[in-house]
């Protein structure tokens, strides 16, 4: 008889974490949907589904920015089910504004659950799969992850530390059969552009001078959201990801995603801030 395959979705309340939660358990593998609170509405939503499709899922609490919370939840899991076969990193939030605006409390904030959660998690996860000898990590970054635009700059830098970390972490678990995946969509369309969170504004007539400049970039973020993918195109790749004997490490989301991570490639450092001038009317 086939093990049952066990999977971990943070960040399971709404958008990408959620839709991941439902897919995989609806192919095949029995999901731990976490959530950094158990608040009730969304907990309940997913518990009303997984109830009425009889699908093998747990509804669990897991906060990213807590050590004690992700260790209680893994060792948990473990108890339970006895292995972990695919742990998602989806938990994460965007912080908007001039980083010159942006507090070092927020900063710090930001880095905690965009890339010392994912990094709690795999610490715990890791020694569980290298045991196994097999696992996928799926960490979810952004072609945020690859290129950068104005006032995200705290965003951009966790998402670019998780890409890096990714990249040399892959050598090390590649001998366990431990494959880690990067998955990096484009603008979705669920509760991530609701949970946005602006950056404090110092008290200091000087700083107005980003005043224009945040106002081009409301109007070009309100074109992004209205051409949004929805989540669950992205669980549809993460499945694909760790249901593949041999996955590639990187998974891009999105035409538009894709074309401008290959323009970036292709273009010199200039060029390409050009470009980013002109798509935002710098």
């Amino acid at each position: 008889m086939l093990q049952e395959k066990v999977a971990v979705v943070t960040g399971s309340s709404t958008g990408i974490g959620y839709e991941t939660a439902l897919t995989l358990t609806r192919n095949g593998f029995y999901t731990y949907a976490t959530m950094h609170k158990l608040d009730g509405e969304s907990e309940q939503k997913i518990a009303n589904i997984t109830k009425s499709e009889n699908l093998p899922l747990q509804v669990i609490q897991l906060d990213v920015n807590n050590a004690k919370s992700v260790i209680d939840a893994i060792n948990r899991i473990v108890k339970e089910k006895g292995r972990i076969d695919v742990t998602v990193n989806n938990a994460g939030y965007a912080l908007i504004g001039a980083f010159e605006e942006t507090s070092m409390d927020e900063i710090t904030a930001q880095f905690e659950t965009n890339f010392f959660g994912a990094i709690r998690v795999m610490q715990a996860v890791i020694p569980i799969m290298r045991k196994q000898r097999s696992g996928r990590i799926v960490n979810i970054t952004s072609m945020g992850g690859r290129i950068a635009i104005p006032l995200d700059s705290i965003y951009h830098g966790t998402k670019f530390a998780l890409e890096g970390l990714s990249e040399s972490l892959q050598y090390e678990l590649e001998p366990f059969g431990i494959k880690i995946i990067l998955i990096e969509p484009r603008a979705i369309g669920s509760n991530f552009w609701k949970n946005l969170k602006m950056a404090t504004k110092i008290s200091d007539p000087n700083i107005a001078v980003y005043r224009q400049l945040e106002n081009n970039m409301s109007e070009a973020l309100k074109q992004m959201v209205q051409n949004t993918i929805p989540s669950s195109e992205v669980a549809k790749v993460i499945l694909q990801a760790v249901t593949s004997d041999n996955p590639e490490f990187r998974y891009i989301v999105g035409k538009d995603a894709a074309s401008i991570i290959e323009a970036r490639g292709n273009m010199s450092d200039k060029e390409f801030q050009n470009l980013i001038k002109k798509q935002f009317n710098l």
